[in-house]
């Protein structure tokens, strides 16, 4: 951990920019460095290397703060790729970025309230049958 800090101070000696090593990121998200390595394996992240250390800018800090906001929400893998790569490298799909997360979530809350619609006439049905059956045994008893 020492070399990787060691690197990352050195690197951001260099460029000014505050790097990070993988397990400043695995705690700060308080998420497992496993899972930080899953999204660099599928290219949704690409921390620089020094020898073997992996050395993350704050743009890659700040795309895994929106790698996992949108798997809390339920968004696939596809979807994030999407999403970043419209990003481009200066911000230059921001337009078509904002546009796609409007379309995506105007999706998401309509599958959200069918679902919550859905949900709601199973517990009505759920309660008539409940308060019928307790009904029915008290009937029993008598």
């Amino acid at each position: 951990m020492e070399m990787a800090r060691a690197a990352a101070d050195m690197k951001a000696g260099q460029t000014g920019e505050t790097l990070y090593g993988i397990a400043d990121l695995a705690a700060h998200f308080s998420i497992s460095q496993r899972t930080i390595r899953f999204y660099e394996d599928k290219g949704l992240i690409t921390p620089q290397r020094v020898g073997s250390q992996r050395i993350y800018t704050e743009t890659d800090r700040q795309r895994l703060s929106l790698i996992l906001r949108a798997k809390a929400i339920g968004s696939k893998l596809s979807e994030i790729r999407t999403f970043l790569e419209l990003f481009g490298r200066e911000g230059e799909g921001r337009e078509k970025q904002l546009r796609y997360v409007i379309e995506r979530t105007g999706e998401k809350i309509a599958e959200l309230e069918d679902k919550r619609r859905q949900i709601d006439e199973t517990l009505d049905e759920l309660r008539l049958i409940h308060e019928g059956s307790k009904e029915r045994l008290r009937k029993l008893k008598g």
